[in-house]
């Protein structure tokens, strides 16, 4: 079966056997029957043979290990792991038009997550759109970001707005798009969203972006220019090593920092810690 969807105007094509869209639920909200924007297709099979690679980068987070290397050929692998168990691969070509995923079997769906979350990560890192590691919430029509490593209380921060501040929604709770469109930051939903199942299609205008910190009080502060870049360039994923990538990554950031206030939220997880962030940042958006 073929299957084609777009997150924040970006297009992509699946292919894969009937059983593997029966699993694919957070997606049916980006079906789209128009494939023009189509940017890359992946394609999704079962296969217990190792993928030989060279590895250049690891990273571990919660018990998910991911691998990026690259074949004899020079074509980007990355492996997945659950509690150093594999779980699958994905082949990219040297274009990233195509990839191939293989799955073991065990944790069919993390796998297909994490392959399309990269693959769409990788092509459209030239085309002024970010993956972002963020919750996210509208308020009176525009979106706030709230940003942090995990652990620091995001998701618990966007449920302190929900619960005090009148009129909000959550967009996304993990891994929304930033799309810089017009000289506008916009922020998408996406099919992604970490624990908490939040896949809605829609945007919103970046109204604020928060950088979180646990502390013993509640205090706020907007950032100067260099330091909005740093927090904004730790919230974005991509392989900022390939300069094709890279250049594209830090245009979208030299963007975002030019037309979104950022600010850095000392805060505790309680009521007063969401008045303060939104009394500040809804108000001088």
């Amino acid at each position: 079966m073929r299957k084609h969807y777009t997150v924040a105007g970006h297009g992509f094509t699946v292919d894969a056997e009937e059983a593997v869209f029966t699993e694919m639920k957070q997606y049916q909200p980006f079906l789209d029957d128009e494939e023009d924007n189509t940017l890359f297709t992946l394609h999704i099979q079962k296969s217990a043979t190792p993928i030989l690679y060279k590895e250049n980068h690891r990273q571990e987070e919660l018990g998910q290990t991911m691998i990026c290397g690259e074949t004899p050929d020079g074509k980007t692998v990355l492996e997945y792991r659950l509690v150093d168990k594999v779980a699958g691969w994905l082949v990219c070509s040297h274009d990233f038009k195509t990839g191939e995923v293989y799955y073991t079997g065990h944790q069919r769906l993390f796998v297909v997550n994490n392959a399309l979350m990269m693959m769409y990560t990788f092509v459209t890192s030239d085309k002024l759109t970010a993956l972002f590691h963020s919750s996210v919430v509208s308020h009176q029509g525009k979106a706030y970001m709230f940003l942090g490593k995990s652990g620091t209380g995001k998701s618990t921060h966007s449920q302190l707005w929900l619960k005090y501040i009148d009129g909000t929604e959550l967009v996304n709770d993990d891994n929304p798009v930033v799309c810089i469109i017009d000289g506008e930051a916009r922020v998408y939903g996406s099919p992604w969203s970490g624990k908490t199942p939040c896949y809605r299609n829609v945007d919103y205008p970046i109204g604020g972006i928060v950088k979180l910190k646990q502390a013993p009080a509640n205090s706020i502060r907007r950032m100067g220019t260099v330091e909005a870049y740093v927090a904004l360039a730790m919230s974005i994923s991509g392989m900022r090593w390939k300069k094709w990538m890279g250049d594209g990554i830090h245009e979208t950031e030299n963007q975002l920092t030019a037309s979104v206030p950022v600010w850095h939220l000392s805060c505790l997880p309680d009521q007063h810690a969401a008045e303060l962030c939104h009394s500040t940042i809804a108000t001088q958006d």
